[in-house]
C-alpha cells in the first residue's frame, strides 16, 4: 500500500482540540467535522487539503482527549497518512480503528519540508521525499493493520470478515 501526496508540515503536541475544536463536536458526521479540521492552528488547512495530502508533524501528535473526531476529521477532509515523530496512544488507536494510516518517523519529520510532495510505503516502511529526494526510514504497518486500513477501519475489517 502506497501513498503519495503534498504535505502540511506542524511542530510538536497538536492535540486534538487544535485537529477538530471542541465548538464543532456536536456532529459526529465526518463531512462536517472536515470543515473545521485544523482550523484554529491553520484556517486555510480544510479548503487547501487535497485526496491524499499527508501531515508531517512532530511529537506528541494528537495528544489531549480521546476523541474519535480527530482522526475522522481528517480523513474526511482527504488526509492520506500523518507521519509524525511520535503520536499520543490514544491518537495512534483512534486512528487505525478509522482506518487513517499513520507512521512514526522522527527523522522523516526533521527532513521533510510544508509543501514537499512525499510517498509513504506502508509494506517497506519507506517515507521518500520526491522534492528532495531523501529517504527515511519507519517502522512498516504488520499485515494485519494493513488489511485495517485497507477495508476503512476495525468496524469495516469485522464486519466484511463476517
Amino acid at each position: 500500500m502506497i501513498d503519495k501526496g503534498r504535505v502540511f508540515k506542524y511542530g510538536d503536541n497538536v492535540d486534538t482540540d487544535v485537529i477538530i475544536p471542541a465548538r464543532y463536536l456536536n456532529s459526529f458526521d465526518g463531512k462536517e467535522l472536515a470543515v473545521h479540521a485544523m482550523v484554529d492552528l491553520d484556517p486555510t488547512f480544510a479548503g487547501r487539503v487535497q485526496k491524499g495530502d499527508i501531515i508531517v508533524a512532530g511529537k506528541n501528535f494528537g495528544s489531549g482527549s480521546s476523541r474519535e473526531h480527530a482522526p475522522l476529521a481528517l480523513k474526511e477532509a482527504g488526509v492520506g497518512c500523518v507521519i509524525a515523530s511520535t503520536f499520543a496512544r490514544i491518537f495512534y488507536r483512534n486512528a487505525i480503528n478509522i482506518g487513517l494510516p499513520i507512521v512514526e518517523s522522527p527523522e522523516a519529520f526533521a527532513g521533510i519540508e510544508d509543501g514537499d510532495e512525499v510517498e509513504v510505503d506502508f509494506d517497506s516502511g519507506v517515507v521518500t521525499d520526491l522534492t528532495n529526494g531523501k529517504t527515511f526510514e519507519a517502522v512498516p504497518f504488520p499485515p494485519f493493520m494493513q488489511e485495517l486500513i485497507k477495508a476503512g477501519g476495525l468496524v469495516n475489517y469485522v464486519n466484511s470478515n463476517k
